[in-house]
């Protein structure tokens, strides 16, 4: 069985975290406090998991960490994007599913999403596969999808970024003719940026042609966690 990756901080940073915040609020009541050290923790996360971002130009794991909204109501974002990668991965076992912040990256490579060379048709296969991520996403209204798609490194990088853009889009247009809503996604061509193998062989190659998906929550789920936060 695939294990599910997830980002964590080291509990040294989340420590020194939360001790400065409860020391910033000591006169404040527990609600206070406790959105205090939520704000402080996901700042620390943002941070950490940014410089992240910056190391490895991957704009699926961009749209995931962009909109962090952090404290309580960060927190119970962050439980329900838990359930919906711990859905994903067991409906889709072909798929790399990350929860990053508040977020989830999902990459459909070569066992769920493959594309052929030169080719942005969808195969029977991937098609079967888009069905099975659809009943996901359609479990789960309040998100926001954005979809990225890849080349390898053979050709033109003009040539490739329309390629890349062509297999992003096809996937869109599938989901959609599934019942996605259009307005929930957006599209974007990366060419070969952001290679997964090697692009020395033909078996590297077919893994960098692939798409990624950035999933995150849409303002209907931030106001619902900020109601359900305010609560408490």
């Amino acid at each position: 069985m695939r294990k599910l990756n997830v980002y964590l901080l080291s509990g040294a940073l989340l420590t020194g975290a939360l001790f400065t915040s409860c020391n910033s609020v000591k006169n404040a009541n527990n609600k206070q406090k406790g959105a205090a050290a939520g704000a402080a923790a996901g700042a620390v996360l943002g941070g950490v998991l940014g410089n992240n971002v910056g190391s490895k130009n991957n704009s699926a794991l961009g749209a995931v960490l962009g909109g962090v909204v952090g404290g309580a109501a960060g927190a119970i974002i962050g439980n329900r994007m838990d359930k919906q990668a711990q859905e994903i991965e067991q409906t889709l076992p072909g798929a790399q599913v990350e929860r990053v912040g508040e977020g989830i990256k999902v990459t459909l490579g070569e066992n769920t999403v493959n594309f052929e060379f030169d080719k942005s048709d969808l195969t029977s296969k991937a098609k079967s596969n888009l069905d099975k991520l659809v009943k996901v996403l359609k479990d789960h209204p309040d998100t926001k999808i954005s979809i990225y798609g890849y080349t390898d490194s053979v050709g033109k990088d003009e040539y490739n970024v329309k390629l890349s853009r062509n297999r992003a889009n096809a996937v869109k247009a599938y989901i959609v003719s599934k019942g996605i809503g259009t307005k929930r996604m957006t599209t974007e061509g990366m060419g070969k940026a952001d290679p997964v193998a090697s692009n020395d062989t033909d078996a590297g190659r077919a893994k960098n042609r692939r798409v990624e998906f950035g999933i995150t929550a849409n303002e209907d789920m931030i106001n619902s966690a900020q109601k359900e936060a305010n609560r408490y």
